[in-house]
């Protein structure tokens, strides 16, 4: 599999055939960054599917692309940075209407096919006549080789674009999923503000799709957690062009769109805003994945135990503090019986101390891996979060100014 690097990243949504991709200054930003994104497909198929923030509070682009997604086909996706779209009222989904005309009308496809997403701050109308124009450069622009601009375009707080691909040579030929991500912090399961647009040149249906995409994201946007913080417009798109002729089976395709996914949600922990530890939580001996994932949330979650994370502190006391808070009608453990290993050290055995803590090394790498085992059940569960920092709270009582 190819992953982003900085020297060498990957192509991401231009990596499957039957893809043009652009990224261009619109004027969005005041930085004069890229803030303009457009991804389209060229066909044969123009299948898709999505899914959205579970946020009750969405910005009209939200509202938008999940009509035009209803019915299985996008033919383009276009996305802007420098201003959610979100709490915009009346004029913000007229926005969001004239935006997709415009695509429409430039590549002379369906406004109803086209998907919108927007990304940045909430409650600030968008400079709408900037966003038209900017559509005209993106469209001048397309590219079979433009992923990693449109990657940049999306862009907010991250301080690196988000791109992975991955090629899969089958008994039916050879087929590619590649995906573009961004997102720093607000990344909460619920998806994770995170924005992701996802291709393959393989042949799916759109039922195959879009049971591929919900088992994806399930499985990896849905399990890392920054901030405890939900997003209005959460998006991820998958696109199907159909190019290669190549039909995977379902169970290969969502395997390969899994690991695609798996490779982002990574990429947008790494880079969360001001962190300094990228921490998995693996909860093993649950008697449910749900008792699992709700007691590795209730870890990921605590400031105390993020705090000490980044002070290089193995308090594994906060750990078990934080378990204790899930009802036992979600996840039944006895208390006398967990245990909680940290970078490979116990440090808790049968709800006492065990190994001293000292024995841990937090300071040599930047990745934590804490297992807790609650000895109830056979289901194992991994969330990853990161620490809370000192430039984490910068970042974001300054971000409006």
């Amino acid at each position: 599999m190819t992953v982003d690097t900085t020297a060498h990243p990957s192509p991401g949504v231009t990596a499957a055939a039957g893809f043009q991709a652009s990224g261009v200054v619109a004027g969005l930003k005041a930085s004069g960054r890229p803030d303009l994104a457009l991804v389209v497909n060229e066909g044969p198929s123009q299948v898709a599917a999505a899914v959205f923030t579970t946020n009750r509070v969405v910005g009209a682009p939200v509202v938008w692309s999940r009509q035009a997604v209803s019915d299985g086909v996008v033919s383009a996706v276009v996305l802007n940075s420098g201003g959610a779209n979100v709490c915009t009222g009346p004029d913000g989904f007229l926005d969001v209407h004239r935006t997709a005309e415009k695509v429409g009308n430039v590549l002379e496809i369906s406004p109803g096919d086209v998907v919108v997403c927007s990304t940045g701050l909430i409650g600030e109308p968008l400079p709408i006549g900037k966003l038209l124009a900017g559509v005209d450069d993106a469209v001048s622009h397309l590219s079979r080789t433009g992923g990693l601009a449109a990657a940049t375009a999306i862009m907010t707080t991250d301080t690196v674009p988000k791109t992975a691909h991955l090629t899969i040579q089958g008994d039916r030929g050879e087929w590619t999923v590649g995906g573009m991500a961004k997102g720093a912090g607000m990344l909460a399961p619920g998806l994770a503000t995170m924005l992701c647009v996802i291709t393959t040149d393989a042949v799916v249906d759109a039922e195959t799709a879009d049971a591929a995409l919900r088992a994806a994201t399930s499985q990896t946007f849905d399990r890392i957690d920054s901030d405890g913080c939900m997003s209005t417009s959460d998006t991820v798109t998958l696109l199907v062009s159909g190019a290669s002729g190549a039909v995977p089976d379902p169970a290969g395709f969502t395997a390969a769109l899994t690991q695609v996914c798996a490779e982002l949600a990574r990429a947008l922990v790494a880079d969360a805003e001001g962190a300094s530890h990228d921490i998995a939580v693996t909860v093993m001996g649950a008697s449910t994945e749900a008792a699992g994932l709700a007691v590795a949330r209730a870890v990921t979650r605590s400031n105390l135990f993020k705090a000490a994370m980044f002070g290089n502190d193995p308090n594994w006391g906060r750990v078990l503090a934080q378990v204790g808070t899930v009802p036992e009608s979600v996840a039944p453990f006895d208390p006398d019986q967990l245990d909680v290993t940290i970078n490979g050290v116990m440090v808790c055995k049968s709800g006492g101390a065990y190994r001293p803590r000292t024995e841990v090394d937090l300071a040599a790498n930047r990745e934590v891996h804490v297992l807790i085992d609650l000895h109830a059940g056979p289901e194992v569960v991994t969330v990853w979060t990161n620490d809370l920092t000192h430039d984490y709270v910068h970042e974001n009582s300054a971000y409006a100014t």
